[in-house]
């Protein structure tokens, strides 16, 4: 049976973090907030539905576009999926990965914390 994704996350990287945090805050009506521990770098909102982050815009290859995380109970085994379905694992990882799909596009996975 396939890895359900579940969307958890959108990420946008900002040349200027303080205008994207005021930029999103305001759209949002909330505010993104400093991200803890194993969170990366960068701010995010904690409401109960998806969440957007921002972080300074980098080299990696999470951190040039605006990236959508899902999360997957069995992170090995969504990883694996990706590779079969003709996409890409660009970083792997024990508690997400940066991926890519067939066509180029990046994405995330992160790992449930029920799996």
């Amino acid at each position: 049976m396939p890895t359900r994704l579940v969307p958890q996350l959108i990420e946008f990287p900002a040349d200027d973090p303080d205008r994207a945090l005021r930029f999103w805050g305001g759209l949002l009506g909330e505010p993104l907030e400093d991200r803890g521990p194993g969170e990366g770098e960068g701010w995010q909102t904690r409401s109960n539905r998806m969440s957007v982050g921002v972080h300074p815009r980098g080299q990696g290859p999470g951190d040039r576009f605006s990236l959508p995380y899902f999360v997957v109970d069995d992170l090995p085994g969504a990883m694996r999926r990706v590779e079969e379905l003709g996409g890409g694992v660009i970083h792997p990882g024990q508690e997400w990965a940066i991926c890519r799909d067939s066509e180029g596009s990046p994405f995330g996975l992160a790992a449930s914390a029920n799996g």
